[in-house]
């Protein structure tokens, strides 16, 4: 899609406690602008409270409906999204391409696989998970509410058995010191693959000296089970980064596979089976070896200042998933892999996706 210009749009908000001006509870909210600029778009008359126009800055109260009106803008040129891989009537499947936002965000909204799904396709299907905006492959998405539930829950179950299994891990380690390590390793290892339903090729920097994938063979697979949590962060205010094990971060497990060693930088399968966010570029990051190219996250898996997360410059791409259908069919997809994370034997036999034949919606 070329750029061009959008109608506007249309931010709505309410301000959870009272706050002193208008321009004051954006500022706070929407960091990208300072309080002179929401100033002027008070002044402006861009702003709604409570279904009156505003001409200048006043005090808010708790619970006041607020829409900003934001004049039109020029959109960047992204991807066209490709026909689908699976569509059965409630279930459509896409191999996304590198550079197409999902959702609104950072600029565009109508330039994203959402609006292009609204614009394009019968029934306007719906994600049921987002990817990155550089991050390619499958991506899942469905029709109906029901379809929707169905989908969600399958990955919430993949998630809620990880938690369980790292409370028992808690427990068991509580319990004796001196066997927990090997419990933990046997215990990943069975859950992970028990419950994965999403592998990624990734190309990683090389692992720095002490770093767990540092001495991986070809072959070989470490599981990352680093925690997920909010850390603060200019100029978003705060950002999905690796932290300290706490009762308010998100469990998280990532199983990396050595496939080949290159003089650029390691590629590398990952399985997962929790769906956090930035869940591979954080534990590439926390494990030493963050991905390629990443302009987001540093060794140790902090977030670098300045940078966004819908900055590009990495390789990722969701190559197979599985999932069931509403009638109890299951699923194995496959997203063709980019020229620059083939292996040799993807390239000698000519990597594919899987496209599943189409069903009449």
């Amino acid at each position: 899609m070329p750029k061009a210009f959008n109608d506007g749009w249309a931010y709505r908000d309410r301000p959870a406690a009272a706050a002193p001006s208008a321009a004051c509870f954006y500022a706070a909210q929407y960091p990208h602008s300072g309080l002179e600029v929401w100033q002027q778009r008070l002044a402006a008359g861009e702003i709604w409270r409570n279904g009156q126009q505003l001409w200048g800055d006043v005090a808010l109260a708790a619970g006041d409906r607020l829409v900003w009106h934001r004049p039109p803008w020029q959109e960047a040129a992204v991807p066209v999204l490709p026909g689908p891989l699976f569509d059965d009537g409630d279930l459509v499947v896409f191999n996304k391409p590198s550079g197409l936002q999902v959702l609104p965000a950072g600029g565009l909204v109508r330039h994203t696989l959402l609006g292009q799904l609204e614009d394009q396709v019968a029934g306007a299907p719906r994600p049921v998970h987002r990817l990155g905006r550089f991050t390619s492959g499958l991506l899942v998405c469905a029709r109906s509410s029901a379809a929707r539930a169905h989908l969600s829950a399958q990955l919430r179950d993949s998630t809620a058995a990880v938690q369980l299994r790292h409370r028992q891990e808690l427990l068991d380690s509580s319990k004796d010191q001196a066997t927990a390590p090997l419990q933990k390793s046997a215990t990943s290892r069975a859950t992970l693959l028990k419950h994965v339903n999403k592998v990624y090729r990734a190309l990683l920097m090389p692992p720095l000296q002490g770093s767990p994938l540092y001495g991986l063979a070809v072959g070989q697979s470490i599981t990352i089970d680093t925690p997920i949590g909010r850390q603060p962060h200019a100029p978003l205010g705060s950002l999905w980064c690796a932290v300290a094990p706490a009762p308010d971060a998100l469990t998280a497990s990532s199983r990396f596979s050595l496939l080949q060693v290159r003089a650029d930088g390691w590629l590398v399968a990952v399985a997962i089976a929790t769906g956090r966010p930035h869940q591979i570029r954080i534990h590439a990051a926390a494990a030493g070896a963050p991905l390629l190219g990443d302009p987001l996250y540093l060794p140790g898996g902090q977030a670098r200042s300045g940078a966004l997360p819908g900055d590009g410059g990495y390789q990722l791409h969701a190559h197979r998933i599985r999932l069931k259908t509403l009638q109890g069919e299951q699923l194995d997809l496959e997203a063709a892999v980019p020229q620059l994370l083939q292996t040799q034997g993807d390239a000698a036999a000519g990597t594919k996706s899987l496209r599943m034949p189409l069903r009449s919606c």
